[in-house]
């Protein structure tokens, strides 16, 4: 099941590392889906920070620093989904294979 829990609102391209506006409460180990025009994939969540102080969870309304494996751009979608879920790659994703 999937449930959006907030947008990307930042980037910092050199150390791979988005800021998350969130509507939903969120914790470590959660595994997330980011969404937008050119980014489609899963990661849980490994590294959450606020003002640079590394957290466990965090609630709805914060920003929150999230380490993540790929590029993403502001305004992409972000969701929580259940363990299980699996996401299909994407065109890209399966071209590159």
């Amino acid at each position: 099941m999937r449930k959006r829990i907030g947008s990307v609102s930042h980037y910092y391209n050199r150390i791979g590392v988005a800021v998350l506006e969130l509507d939903a409460p969120l914790k470590m180990g959660d595994r997330l889906l980011f969404l937008g025009h050119t980014s489609e994939f899963t990661q849980p969540v490994g590294s959450m920070e606020i003002d640079h102080r590394k957290i466990q969870e965090v609630g709805a309304g914060a920003e929150v620093a999230v380490k993540v494996i790929r590029r993403v751009r502001r305004g992409d979608q972000v969701f929580r989904i259940s363990a299980d879920e699996e996401i299909e790659p994407s065109v890209d994703e399966l071209q590159a294979a």
